[in-house]
């Protein structure tokens, strides 16, 4: 595979929102890499600047060894020592040329090498500096946080487990919301800038990003006075809502959540004497009535394969859903259908298929312009944009102040 896309991009990268933005992004894991990869997808030119030995993102195991080719697409690479001065020096100087500057370092380490927001913006007023934290300043910005840290320590954990059992969500939420956030403080920082002139820091965090999350369930307490059961022991707000096991032992999320998709439900399946039963009149009786109710439903649907149910619930337009796992979507027939994957370079040259981002514009899903980069992939024509001659960048090289191939 190429650097560039195995297909052309569909939409001319000029006419993209943020074509002609340039964002240099110090970061790292999943929270700062999603900031610019929202900012990359809508036609922002982001540079990531990876330590010499390259961003530890792209030789994790396990869990993180997809985190590189999701999170910097459409992204370039220069390779730069900020331990050295001249390594500062070379980022400075891309930094002049930039409109964001995108950061996700412990507290503190910015500022250590000179290229914190309050020494920047007295070199470029107009300069807009994202910053994505475990907290907002406050009584805990000094702790270290993890995605797993605020879900525990932020009520979500305990939301999702069972009692007694808090449980991590099942995707780094906090670390992609947070990410998320950070784009949409940037951008509402760029429509300012064109009111003001002037550049902004904007703060983005995990924790108070998973607070937004689960603000349902605070306000939910506020209204009521009760406060929310973790999710596998709730209170259905909905009579039927539930994960049935079905004929083979498969699994499948059934739904009817209103009067009306209880009355075709029931029409569907031959339950007539339970639509008959006056305790089973509306909503509300069903939710008290699920302790009886339940176990008659279940019993009569546990014949059915989840193809029969699937097919039945989607005639009917009644929600449902088989239970899949992660790997199963890559053969998704609406997601190949709506172009929503894509051909994506791994860590180790091989090819794959990644998820778009979830939305369109014009009726078209932003699209994968750049491969994820090779480490240094583009700091020679980097260095030589900002004003290093040639034989700069050799000496540079020979000193292990940056990498990359010669073109």
């Amino acid at each position: 595979m190429t650097t560039q896309d195995t297909d052309p991009p569909l939409t001319n990268p000029a006419t993209l929102p943020y074509a002609g933005i340039r964002v240099v992004e110090f970061t790292h894991m999943v929270m700062g890499p999603t900031c610019g990869l929202l900012l990359a997808d809508l036609g922002a030119e982001v540079i990531k600047v990876e330590p010499i030995e390259g961003d530890n993102t792209r030789r994790l195991l396990g869990s993180g060894s997809g985190f590189f080719p999701t999170f910097n697409r459409n992204k370039k690479s220069i390779a730069l020592d900020l331990k050295n001065p001249e390594g500062v020096e070379a980022a400075l100087r891309l930094i002049a040329t930039a409109d964001i500057v995108s950061e996700n370092f412990k507290p503190g380490t910015m500022k250590k090498l000179g290229l914190d927001y309050d020494t920047l913006k007295k070199l470029n007023p107009r300069l807009i500096y994202v910053s994505h934290k475990g907290f907002l300043p406050g009584p805990y910005d000094h702790r270290t946080a993890l995605d797993e840290v605020v879900q525990m320590m932020g009520g979500l954990a305990y939301m999702t487990g069972r009692v007694g059992d808090p449980l991590r969500a099942g995707s780094s939420v906090n670390d992609i919301m947070g990410g998320m956030f950070g784009a949409i403080g940037a951008m509402a920082a760029l429509a300012a800038r064109e009111k003001t002139g002037r550049g902004q820091e904007v703060q983005s965090a995990l924790f108070e990003n998973n607070v937004f999350l689960v603000a349902q369930h605070m306000m939910q307490f506020a209204a009521t006075g009760k406060a929310a059961d973790p999710m596998p022991s709730r209170i259905s707000a909905w009579a039927v809502y539930d994960v049935f096991t079905v004929k083979d032992g498969e699994q499948i999320f059934l739904a009817a959540v209103s009067d009306k998709q209880w009355l075709i439900f029931c029409k569907a399946f031959g339950l007539e004497a339970l639509l008959a039963d006056p305790r089973l009149k509306t909503n509300n009786d069903r939710v008290l009535a699920r302790d009886w109710m339940m176990p008659m439903l279940r019993s009569h649907l546990a014949g059915y394969s989840a193809a029969e149910l699937s097919a039945v619930f989607e005639q009917n337009e009644l929600p449902f859903a088989p239970i899949t796992k992660p790997q199963d979507l890559f053969d998704d027939p609406h997601l190949n259908a709506t172009g929503g994957l894509a051909p994506i370079r791994m860590n180790d040259g091989s090819t794959a298929k990644v998820p778009l981002m979830p939305f369109t514009m014009d009726g078209e899903r932003p699209q994968i312009r750049l491969q994820p980069p090779t480490l240094g992939q583009h700091s020679q024509a980097l260095l030589e944009e900002v004003g290093y001659s040639a034989a700069d960048i050799a000496r540079l090289k020979a000193h292990n102040i940056t990498f990359g191939e010669t073109p």
